[in-house]
C-alpha cells in the first residue's frame, strides 16, 4: 500500500465564496456612537464632529456618544502621523475599549467612523464593538 507524501497530495480546493456584504445600517431612529480619528496639527476637530452630527441628526440618527482618537500629540505619535494606528483598526487598543464601552452604556445601534472603512476593517470593529460599524459617508448614503 502506498502513502502518499506531502509534496504528492493535491491541495485542497477551495470554493470560491462571493465577497460578504456589509449588513446595511438604517440610522433613521437608530442610536449612533460617533468615532472620529484626527491628527494633534487638527485645531478643528471638534467642529468636524459636530458638523458629522447634524449630518446624521438630519438623517433622523440620535448621536449619544463621541469617541476622538487624536494622533501626533506626543512624540512618538508625530513620528508615525501617516500610518494609521492600527491596520485592522484605525484606533488605538484603548481607544477600542472606549468606544466599546461608550456603545455599551449607551446601548447604541451602531457606530459611525468619520472616516471610509475598508471591509476588514468593518468586520473587526463590528466584532470588538458589539455593533455594527460603518462609515460616515456609507451612513449619509445609505439613507
Amino acid at each position: 500500500m502506498h502513502h502518499l507524501h506531502r509534496r504528492d497530495r493535491q491541495p485542497a480546493r477551495r470554493a470560491a465564496r462571493p465577497p460578504r456584504r456589509a449588513a446595511t445600517v438604517t440610522i433613521t431612529g437608530a442610536d449612533i456612537v460617533l468615532v472620529g480619528y484626527f491628527s494633534a496639527g487638527q485645531r478643528d476637530f471638534q467642529a468636524l464632529m459636530d458638523e458629522a452630527a447634524t449630518e446624521l441628526a438630519a438623517r433622523g440618527a440620535r448621536v449619544v456618544g463621541q469617541v476622538v482618537q487624536r494622533r501626533g500629540v506626543s512624540r512618538g505619535g508625530a513620528r508615525k502621523m501617516s500610518q494609521p494606528l492600527s491596520r485592522r483598526t484605525v484606533l488605538s487598543h484603548g481607544k477600542i475599549h472606549e468606544a466599546a464601552a461608550a456603545c455599551a452604556h449607551a446601548d447604541a445601534d451602531a457606530a459611525v467612523f468619520l472616516w471610509p472603512l475598508t471591509e476588514r476593517q468593518r468586520q473587526a470593529l463590528t466584532t470588538l464593538l458589539g455593533r455594527p460599524a460603518i462609515g460616515l459617508a456609507e451612513a449619509l448614503i445609505a439613507n
